[in-house]
């Protein structure tokens, strides 16, 4: 079986989260996909890439998460969460599923 590439279970966290979040009116779902997507999306980080790459990719996972906040004033919650998750998915990529 194929494996699902850490930046598709990064951004698919983002995403999720906030769509389960939205669809659902219950924050707590929300925050349920995106902490089980980011333990996933870390524990393939240190397979692939090693703990400090994972502990770095971490990090921006979950600044992806606090600066979806304010991008979604100027550009709407929508777009926000995207770019956030774009930018995830592209370093994820860059930094472990690209050695792979």
């Amino acid at each position: 079986m194929a494996k699902v590439p850490s930046a598709v279970v990064a951004a698919g966290g983002l995403v999720g989260g906030y769509g389960m979040a939205r669809w659902t009116g219950k924050r707590q779902l929300g925050g349920v996909v995106l902490a089980v997507a980011g333990a996933a999306a870390a524990q393939q980080w240190r397979q692939q890439a090693g703990g400090k790459a994972a502990g770095a990719l971490t990090a921006a996972y979950v600044a992806a998460f606090a600066g979806s906040h304010p991008l979604a004033k100027k550009v709407g919650a929508w777009p926000a969460v995207f770019g956030v998750a774009g930018a995830v998915a592209v370093a994820s990529w860059a930094v472990a599923d690209r050695q792979g």
